[in-house]
């Protein structure tokens, strides 16, 4: 690499983004669609070491091309896949890891809140709270708070203090 190369390459780097989209207009022939510095920076770091060193040789560009056309190139995501009606089906699915600060299902967790007796049983898929069932523990903190909480910091269940009756 020679130094003028070497001193065009730092000078990148002084630059600020407007330099950097006028230099990138200078060279490619075309306005940058980006303003982002350290993207501008290699586009030019690559443009200006390419007019010097010179391309991709032409034998380079024929197999490039040819990679490319033999090449199985997925366009969209596959489909699942289709299953006929009454077709015995063998899937296996991933085992959920089940969250360790919450109790097993059937465990009541207790809280007082406000003067109120917070009570909320663990379900399998859920929480149930005055008579509804909530996602997570969290929507149901919402629910009794008015506000964002985090169910396990407002049952207390992150230090394994909460009030807990098995059911």
């Amino acid at each position: 690499m020679t130094m003028t190369m070497k001193s065009e390459l730092a000078a990148l780097v002084q630059m600020t983004p407007r330099q950097l989209r006028d230099k990138y207009m200078e060279l490619f022939g075309e306005p940058s669609r980006s303003g982002n510095k350290d993207f501008l920076r290699k586009r030019l770091a690559w443009r200006l070491q390419s007019l010097a060193e010179g391309t991709l040789s032409e034998r380079a560009r024929q197999r490039a091309v040819e990679l490319a056309h033999h090449a199985d190139i997925r366009m969209t995501m596959p489909r699942p896949p289709q299953t006929t009606a009454g077709a015995a089906t063998t899937t296996k699915t991933a085992p959920t890891r089940r969250d360790e600060r919450v109790p097993i299902p059937g465990t009541e967790l207790t809280r007082e809140y406000k003067g109120r007796l917070i009570t909320v049983m663990v379900l399998a898929k859920g929480f149930e709270w005055d008579g509804k069932v909530y996602r997570s523990l969290s929507a149901v903190a919402k629910a009794v708070t008015g506000s964002h909480w985090s169910g396990h910091l407002f049952f207390n269940l992150s230090n394994g203090v909460c009030d807990v009756e098995k059911a």
